[in-house]
């Protein structure tokens, strides 16, 4: 089997191999064939030694990693209420970010072209050529055709249907353009930044909507049109009257997700219309604001009941707006006892740890793995 330099940069960034010795023994190449790849790699620095690992014998052997400051990623999450644009280096850690209040109702063209602004104000700013981009990231609130990558009728983005994202983020940008629903998005941040090795990662966004991304075995699990664990859809009995923003009636986001608290909140005399303000008011402590919250977990739980027998997952993460000990409290009260023992007997629900950074963490991390590949990298150094 042909092992070209891509293949010995995947060994090294996922820790496979950390030596030109370990390249070899993993690879059965031999040891010339190891110093013109490792070679190949140093001059087109993507790699660099790192001192010298473990003892072998009298000298220890350099060590090699992946050269995070090769180039960095744009990454832009798009919310309802506001959008972020952040520019990372290649392990996503954020380089500079810049906050845009934008809605998401104010259409694609108005959102993208405030993002593009933004990112070429975070290049200048931190006087980063656009030679050293590998690629643009965006996060949105709805279902993508992972075909296209396209807003697949998204309920609440008026307007986005079919909208060529990336074709016109390529008119400022001229490098690969990725484009993801917001929860998959935070669900493969999470999971790069804590739980690499686990195989069954789900996360539940609850912000103005409901969302959920699923990553198995290291890969987002999208459904065959992009609408994989669009729980905020599934109709729930103790909301048949209300109307969902999706026009039908019943939906678990029509009763359950922060537009829906917000509304609650806003007929107690607390105006407020996302889940942004949903959120400030958690933080500040208003009980009417926590006990609705709460509310919505149970609700909530009673869906995730059915994902997590069907599914099985190892881990359960909230995130979102509502995130917080009143949304996973009422989630676990209805979770557990809904769910059979043996799907729930080693999963562990947690609150998710990166907040607004998931999702420019998770953009970049696909970037990286796609620009990154074994396949691109042999294809560019050939």
């Amino acid at each position: 089997m042909h092992v070209g330099p891509g293949d010995v940069l995947q060994l090294i960034r996922s820790g496979q191999a950390r030596t030109r010795g370990d390249i070899q023994e993993k690879t059965g190449i031999s040891r010339m064939t190891v110093a013109q790849r490792v070679d190949a790699l140093l001059r087109a620095d993507l790699i660099r030694e790192a001192g010298s690992v473990r003892p072998s014998g009298g000298r220890r052997p350099t060590g090699l990693v992946f050269n995070l400051q090769n180039s960095c990623i744009l990454s832009a999450s798009v919310e309802t209420t506001s959008s972020r644009v952040a520019l990372t280096d290649l392990g996503g850690e954020i380089l500079a970010d810049e906050h845009l209040t934008i809605a998401v109702e104010d259409g694609p063209k108005k959102v993208l072209h405030a993002i593009t602004h933004a990112g070429l104000e975070l290049l200048k700013r931190s006087k980063t050529p656009m030679s050293k981009v590998s690629g643009v990231g965006i996060s949105v609130p709805g279902p993508v055709d992972p075909l296209t990558m396209r807003p697949s009728q998204p309920p609440i983005m008026p307007g986005w249907d079919a909208y060529p994202i990336v074709e016109l983020i390529q008119e400022a940008f001229p490098v690969p353009v990725l484009v993801e629903n917001d929860a998959d998005a935070m669900a493969v941040g999470e999971y790069s930044a804590g739980f690499t090795g686990t195989s069954s990662l789900c996360l539940v966004k609850v912000s103005t909507g409901i969302g959920t991304g699923l990553v198995i075995n290291g890969q987002i699990y999208q459904g065959v049109d992009g609408g994989a664990g669009d729980i905020g859809h599934v109709r729930h009995h103790a909301f048949a009257d209300l109307q969902c923003q999706c026009g039908s009636f019943g939906c678990l986001a029509a009763g359950a997700s922060g537009g829906a608290v917000a509304r609650k909140l806003t007929e107690l005399g607390i105006p407020c219309s996302s889940g942004r303000d949903v959120h400030e008011q958690l933080v500040a402590g208003n009980l009417d604001s926590m006990r609705l919250t709460h509310e919505a977990g149970r609700r909530i739980g009673e869906v995730m009941a059915t994902v997590v027998c069907l599914l099985n997952p190892a881990v359960l993460l909230i995130a979102g707006d509502l995130a917080s000990s009143s949304l996973i409290g009422g989630i676990r009260e209805t979770l557990y006892p809904m769910s059979l023992p043996r799907a729930t007997r080693h999963l562990d629900v947690r609150l998710a740890a990166l907040g607004q950074d998931a999702g420019i963490r998770g953009m970049s991390s696909l970037l990286v793995n796609q620009v990154f590949s074994a396949a691109a990298v042999n294809a560019r150094l050939a």
